[in-house]
């Protein structure tokens, strides 16, 4: 195997596949890429058996081949090149990768291209295709919510594809998260529901410009944009019903100014216990009054006109969980839906954009 690519080429690549090797070394072969030199483009594949990622671009090839070699000491002997050379890479003898630019040499140990665990290949025969910058702006919107558990049903969010939309739903069992988005594909005979993995959610937030392609078999989910293939295996497990903890019977609506609510929390955030972030929020009519407290630091009050007619209500929330939320989905307005002190409330943005975003937020107790 022998290739030349410029550096800036193979960069780029090789940055994306960093996050996808394995890092705790327990299949060392997980540790390597798979470098396929073929007719006319190269070929690198990382995986670490649940998320994989393939990935071409074109190459001057003077020797088709391929190799493994290690993931992490190829980007960095590639980062540490001049700008604007070509690269030289070159299967040697006993096993090892030998690379050249200008003056630079280096030999790595490699390990046998039939240990790399195989990759599944995905046909992408269901036409179903999203802006990457609306796809993205979806998985902002629910990736903060995703536990991080031994549930493995919550360590990752729910996307489910049915009539002519696609709604994707994130739960830590203290709030959930949805975004949903029109599609102009063809509609679904049969609705689809898959748990995606954070990890492929945090690498698909990577991509640049284009569309994403989606498919999937019985046992793995496909996203592709443009030379990139992004593999991850389906979590095998049922998902909470969703459906059913969206309150359906707040009727106590507040309107308040997303910038000066969020600037408000973060004030009186200050004064919260570092563990519990609790704020309590007091509704009057067109007023809502902050409070947070501290037995080693003190107090902190604020106040906030707001459009509510409905009785005084006094509840708590947990100031980061709500922040995280603000955060996501831009606009001047947030709606705040309440029943009660013990209930479960509901926020939204004041007039939905191109993405429905709704948020479900447990109570605490201040």
């Amino acid at each position: 195997m022998k290739f030349i690519v410029p550096k800036e080429k193979i960069l780029e690549e090789l940055q994306l596949l960093q996050g996808i090797v394995e890092k705790r070394n327990t299949m060392p072969i997980l540790a390597n890429i798979l470098v396929q030199a073929g007719p006319d483009e190269v070929e690198m594949t990382g995986t670490d058996l649940e998320v994989g990622l393939r990935t071409h671009f074109e190459a001057s090839i003077e020797e088709p081949g391929a190799i493994t070699v290690s993931g992490k000491k190829l980007f960095e002997i590639v980062k540490s090149l001049p700008d604007g050379v070509p690269v030289s890479f070159r299967e040697g003898k006993n096993s090892m990768m030998e690379i050249t630019a200008g003056e630079s040499e280096f030999s790595i140990v490699c390990l046998p291209k039939d240990e790399y665990p195989q990759v599944p290949e995905a046909k992408f025969e269901k036409k179903i295709a999203l802006p990457v910058e609306t796809f993205q702006a979806m998985i902002d919107r629910v990736f903060f919510a995703i536990a991080q558990e031994q549930r493995y049903y919550l360590n990752g969010a729910l996307m489910v594809l049915k009539g002519k939309s696609i709604e994707l739903v994130s739960t830590d069992g203290h709030r959930l998260s949805y975004a949903s988005k029109a599609l102009d594909a063809p509609g679904f005979a049969k609705e689809i529901r898959v748990i995606v993995a954070k990890k492929t959610l945090s690498e698909l937030r990577k991509y640049d410009a284009g569309e994403i392609e989606f498919d999937l078999d019985e046992n793995n989910l496909f996203f592709r944009c443009g030379q990139r293939t992004l593999i991850s295996r389906i979590i095998e497990s049922k998902f909470p019903n969703f459906e059913a903890v969206i309150p359906k019977d707040n009727p106590n609506a507040a309107i308040l100014p997303m910038d000066g609510f969020a600037n408000a929390i973060r004030r009186v955030s200050l004064f919260s216990s570092e563990r519990s972030r609790g704020v309590k929020f007091t509704l009057e009519k067109n007023k809502m009054r902050l409070f947070s407290s501290n037995p080693e630091l003190g107090e902190a009050r604020d106040k906030l006109d707001i459009d509510y007619k409905g009785p005084g209500i006094e509840i708590g929330f947990n100031a980061q969980y709500v922040l995280e939320f603000l955060g996501t989905i831009g606009g001047e307005k947030i709606r705040l839906e309440l029943k009660d002190e013990n209930s479960a409330a509901l926020l939204r943005p004041e007039g939905d954009g191109e993405i429905k975003s709704l948020y479900v937020l447990m109570p605490m107790k201040i």
